[in-house]
């Protein structure tokens, strides 16, 4: 009940304060992009984008921890008004999901499946600051979307530094598709039952389910990929001509 008398009591929170802390947050994120492109001047714009997208999920996990009113119960209470600390950080994580959309955009990075994922974000969130409702499950989704992605990051920037096929290297890769998958795939249909059965918008409903998909997608992709990994640690069997010749 906190959540809720929270959000309908503060009479500060408007479409005018959403669209500025918006507006405020894709300046934020934008000037940090050119503050690590003038870093670290010899790095790949890639490099530098991960720098930033690292940054927002460090602090969307702590903003959605920040957000929780009662730990006893952190996912509660469901099908819920947004509270003004839940709709900030779903403010700043579309801020983020803006400047990325357009970073990708100028990089030339024009993927379906980063368009998409791009696409519902941006329209998921979008609608649930709009309605001001099922705050507490977006962040629950925002914390279990963001979770995985420091590592996502590093296990890229990785190569920039030319770590490569190294004990390191796997080791990123087990973790982060552990923690991807039970994040995602574990709590992730859950919430995405929460807010389909709920009375929501069915614009809500129709995000959630194709942010679920999304992530089952690329479930998919990380098993193929750490089967992989793991394929290549496998030692090679000796030839049979070498075997011979030791005995």
């Amino acid at each position: 009940m906190a959540t809720v008398s929270a959000a309908m009591e503060d009479p500060g929170v408007n479409g005018s304060n959403v669209v500025s802390w918006v507006a405020s947050g894709i300046v934020l994120w934008s000037t940090a992009f050119l503050l690590v492109r003038a870093l670290f001047p010899k790095r790949s714009y890639d490099f530098c984008n991960r720098a930033v997208s690292t940054m927002h999920a460090v602090a969307a996990v702590c903003l959605a921890c920040l957000s929780v009113d009662d730990w006893s119960c952190p996912v509660c209470p469901l099908a819920a008004a947004s509270s003004p600390r839940q709709m900030k950080a779903l403010a700043a994580t579309l801020a983020y999901m803006v400047y990325d959309a357009a970073c990708c955009h100028l990089n030339g990075d024009m993927r379906l499946d980063n368009t998409v994922h791009h696409l519902v974000s941006i329209v998921g969130i979008g609608a649930g600051l709009a309605y001001q409702r099922c705050g507490t499950e977006m962040v629950a989704c925002l914390f279990i979307t963001e979770i995985s992605s420091p590592l996502l990051h590093l296990r890229e920037m990785l190569k920039e530094f030319g770590v490569r096929d190294t004990d390191l290297n796997l080791l990123v890769d087990v973790l982060f598709a552990v923690t991807f998958s039970v994040a995602r795939m574990g709590v992730g249909p859950y919430l995405t039952y929460v807010t389909v059965t709920a009375d929501y918008p069915i614009l809500i409903k129709a995000m959630a389910t194709g942010l679920q998909l999304v992530s089952a997608y690329w479930f998919l992709r990380i098993l193929r990929m750490v089967r992989y990994k793991l394929g290549k640690k496998k030692p090679l069997p000796t030839p049979p001509g070498k075997l011979a010749a030791a005995n």
